[in-house]
C-alpha cells in the first residue's frame, strides 16, 4: 500500500507504525505546475484543490524565470545524478525516470526521512544541470516541494517501479 507520509500514524501521535519499505518520490520542474493549475493543484499543508485561473495567472506573473522544460540531455544528466547520489549515500534506487516537466524516483533509503531523501535528490541534480546542461544560468530547475509517498509492501513497491518506468508512456 502506497501512502502519503502523514497517512498513518500511531494512537500516541506522529510516531509511524513502522519504517517503509521505499519512497515514491515526485517533483514538478519550475514553473510547470503552479498554484491554481487548470489540472487541479496541490496546496501545501492543505491537500488537492480544484482550478483557479486567476491565482494561475498571478503565480505565472511572479515568476523569476520562465518555466522549465528538461530537454533529452539534460533528462538523462538527472539520472544519472539520481543514481550517482544514491550509491553514494547507500540508498537504493528502485526506478527513475526524469521527464520534460517532472521526475519520478523509487528509493529505499533506510533510517533516512523522506524529506531529505527528496531535498538531496533535488540539489544534486541541480548541482549537475548547471554544470552541464546548456542553460547554465538557469536558477531555478524545480518547484520548490513535491510529493512523497511511503511504500510499506512489496506489492505496492512493484506497482511503483511499473509506473515509474513503463506507465508514464502509456495512455
Amino acid at each position: 500500500m502506497v501512502m502519503d507520509d502523514f497517512s498513518i500514524k500511531s494512537a500516541i501521535g506522529d510516531v509511524p507504525l513502522r519504517d517503509p519499505i521505499a519512497f515514491f518520490l515526485t517533483w514538478a520542474t519550475y514553473g510547470t505546475w503552479l498554484p491554481g493549475d487548470g489540472r487541479g493543484w496541490i496546496q501545501y499543508e492543505h491537500g488537492w484543490k480544484i482550478p483557479q485561473p486567476p491565482l494561475e495567472l498571478e503565480c505565472k506573473a511572479r515568476q523569476e524565470e520562465e518555466s522549465c522544460l528538461l530537454l533529452p540531455v539534460e533528462r538523462k544528466l538527472v539520472e544519472a545524478q539520481l543514481a550517482e547520489t544514491c550509491r553514494y549515500r547507500n540508498w537504493t534506487l528502485h526506478a527513475a525516470n526524469c521527464r520534460t516537466n517532472h521526475v519520478h524516483v523509487v528509493v529505499s533509503a533506510p533510517a533516512t526521512k523522506a524529506k531529505k531523501v527528496r531535498v538531496d535528490l533535488k540539489a544534486y541534480a541541480t548541482r549537475k544541470l548547471k554544470q552541464a546542461s546548456k542553460q547554465p544560468k538557469r536558477e531555478n530547475w524545480w518547484a520548490e516541494r513535491g510529493s512523497i509517498r511511503w511504500v510499506w509492501d512489496q506489492d505496492s513497491l512493484t506497482q511503483v517501479i511499473y509506473y515509474t518506468k513503463d506507465a508514464q508512456d502509456k495512455s
